[in-house]
């Protein structure tokens, strides 16, 4: 049995399902795009081919091995993308929760089934369908759990709205110990605006610090909160253009080793300034689906 734990973003990583871009399909149809960054490069005729994704995910899961960790690959199914299982599932603490999730993606949820096998059952949760939640919107962190959300009326409108305020109030109820903040984010058919997921304009790293991009939050005093709880000095904030090249989305190995994009110049310098151990790999083809790494990985236990 896998006995889950994470309670936190960067506690020493001990096994993740990591995605596959294998038989990812062909290009997909302008109609057919989840978000608008995808979209952009479908009509530009830049949309990533399978081979060079395959690349990009063999480098993160020979990083991920060297450093010790169990990596769970989904079960590969005939053209379906299955990259970013951050989307289709999270853990907190030791509860493993199926994300309510778009409902043609409901067979990436099936490919992972020989892991959640080797969860205990009553630690396997769904909630109710009209939660709607994923996981690049939750971040357990110690006594928080953070929650990117989007209230505003026009929520069934945006297919870039994710997680609702049903989903936040059934968490805050399932763990009543914890502070759950839920957090306002921009939504828009702009890549260069929206914020898909919480992890698209936040993350924190080591273990007092964080990326952050304050365009990414739709209520300023939000965006101030996170400011203040980090420190301004322990926090790189990212530009407009970075964020759109999901800075913010990097992944924590441990509190001292952090997986980010070879070309994230800028972050990687001021990473390695601050004591971190960077590990960059090539992944700019993936980022052009408006996902990186932390969206292709999902942890199931941490130190």
């Amino acid at each position: 049995m896998l006995d889950l734990n994470i309670k936190d973003e960067t506690s020493k990583l001990k096994a993740v399902i990591l995605g596959t871009a294998k038989s990812c399909g062909p290009t997909p149809k302008p109609e057919e795009a989840y978000d608008p960054k995808s979209l952009e490069h479908i009509l530009a005729e830049t949309y990533p081919v399978e081979a060079d994704m395959i690349l990009e995910m063999d480098a993160f899961e020979h990083v991920l091995k060297k450093h010790d960790v169990q990596v769970f690959r989904p079960k590969i199914l005939k053209d379906c993308n299955q990259i970013f299982s951050r989307d289709i599932a999270f853990v907190i603490d030791d509860f493993f929760f199926k994300a309510n999730i778009l409902p043609d993606r409901e067979e990436e949820y099936l490919a992972i089934g020989d892991v959640i096998s080797q969860i205990d059952p009553a630690k396997v949760i769904q909630l109710p369908e009209e939660a709607h939640i994923e996981g690049g919107d939750v971040m357990p962190w110690n006594d928080y759990i953070f929650i990117g959300t989007y209230t505003a009326e026009n929520y069934s409108h945006h297919i870039t709205a994710r997680t609702n305020k049903i989903a936040v109030e059934h968490i805050t109820e399932l763990f009543p110990h914890k502070t759950v903040k839920a957090f306002e984010l921009r939504k828009s058919t702009n890549a260069r605006e929206n914020a898909l997921h919480l992890d698209c304009c936040f993350q924190p790293i080591g273990k007092d610090k964080a990326i952050l991009h304050k365009n990414g939050f739709l209520i300023e005093e939000e965006y101030q909160w996170l400011l203040d709880y980090f420190g301004k000095e322990n926090v790189f904030e990212v530009t407009s253009d970075e964020m759109y090249n999901m800075f913010s989305n990097v992944f924590s190995i441990s509190q001292e080793v952090i997986v980010s994009e070879k070309n994230f110049t800028r972050l990687n310098t001021w990473l390695r300034e601050k004591g971190f151990t960077v590990e960059e790999i090539p992944y700019a083809e993936i980022s052009k689906q408006e996902g990186l790494l932390r969206c292709s990985t999902m942890p199931l236990i941490r130190e």
